[in-house]
């Protein structure tokens, strides 16, 4: 038998290399990946939800693959400078967005951003809730959603709320709470939850539409009162808290969100391996716990999942926001 291997038998018994002869390049396997240390953006400063639930999953992940996720915090231009540095990074896997709910707002509100969320993302997921809780002084007369409707109606200015920034989540939520109750609203913005809850204490707004966690101590002391979560069912983070679609509001839903993303292009073996890895260790009880007591809830779900949810974010903001007259900046 001849020892001369024709070109076909030499692309036959070496695969790689036929695709490459062929003009093509090998299919990323999954099973090589990680192979050195992997960076994860937060699109906020060191301390907050966004980032403090970026070093949960990082850990998490960084024990599972024997390799460091590394937080990177990219703060600014609201959300939109973590943003644009992932979407212009090498898809490779090793530089990933922890992305919020600005990354959906920001497209409704019409805002520049030299990227497009649909082209230059490839959405992974899981996506991690942040409930927000329709929350009142202990000494409102308001008990339940119905009383707190009737009560905004009879005020010539509105309801007023606090909200933890412009065109954010609980703002938009309060907006759509407005127009779902035919009530007028006056949303006043400040930096943060916390703030947002000391306006409320002291008395210079009728409430708020916003995370519970910073809300806690006051409601456990009975200065704070509980009256609905803006989510499809009650949510572990505060399961005494009814639905508004258990009161008769089954359009108010909303909340903040983290999700994870990468650049577009990513291999979908690494693709799917984070979704599936990422959505273990955010169901594990160990982060699953910490996340819950952070005031957040882990949604495992797949990649086709979250890039239908951010759609949908886009969809529901785009009219709240035009019904509303919202301007961003």
């Amino acid at each position: 038998m001849s020892a001369r291997l024709t070109r076909r038998d030499l692309l036959a018994r070496v695969p790689a290399l036929a695709l490459l002869l062929a003009g093509g390049v090998p299919p990323a396997r999954a099973q090589d990946y990680p192979s050195r240390a992997v960076r994860l953006l937060s699109p906020y400063g060191p301390g907050g939800s966004n980032d403090t639930s970026a070093r949960l999953l990082a850990e998490a992940l960084s024990r599972r693959y024997g390799q460091q996720f590394v937080v990177e915090n990219k703060p600014g231009a609201g959300t939109r400078l973590a943003n644009e540095q992932v979407a212009h990074a090498k898809p490779d896997g090793y530089t990933l967005l922890w992305a919020a709910a600005p990354f959906a707002i920001n497209t409704t509100a019409g805002l520049p951003q030299p990227y497009d969320i649909r082209k230059d993302f490839a959405a992974i997921g899981p996506r991690v809730l942040g409930p927000l809780f329709l929350i009142v002084r202990a000494d409102s007369p308001a008990r339940n959603v119905a009383d707190f409707v009737r009560l905004a109606r009879a005020q010539r200015e509105g309801a007023t709320f606090a909200s933890p920034g412009a065109g954010s989540g609980p703002h938009l939520a309060a907006e759509l709470f407005a127009a779902q109750g035919r009530f007028r609203d006056v949303n006043v913005h400040f930096r943060g939850d916390a703030t947002a809850y000391t306006e409320l204490l002291a008395g210079r707004v009728d409430a708020t539409l916003t995370a519970i966690t910073s809300a806690l101590p006051f409601v456990k002391a009975g200065k704070l009162r509980v009256l609905a979560v803006a989510s499809e069912q009650r949510t572990p983070v505060y399961p005494q808290a009814p639905t508004f679609a258990e009161q008769g509001y089954p359009g108010v839903v909303g909340y903040g969100w983290f999700g994870l993303l990468a650049p577009a292009g990513t291999p979908a073996a690494i693709v799917q391996q984070l979704n599936r890895d990422a959505s273990a260790v955010l169901a594990g009880a160990g982060t699953r716990d910490r996340l819950v007591a952070l005031g957040l809830q882990p949604e495992p779900g797949s990649s086709a999942a979250f890039a239908g949810f951010i759609d949908a974010e886009v969809s529901k903001w785009r009219e709240v926001i035009r019904s509303a007259g919202i301007v961003l900046e």
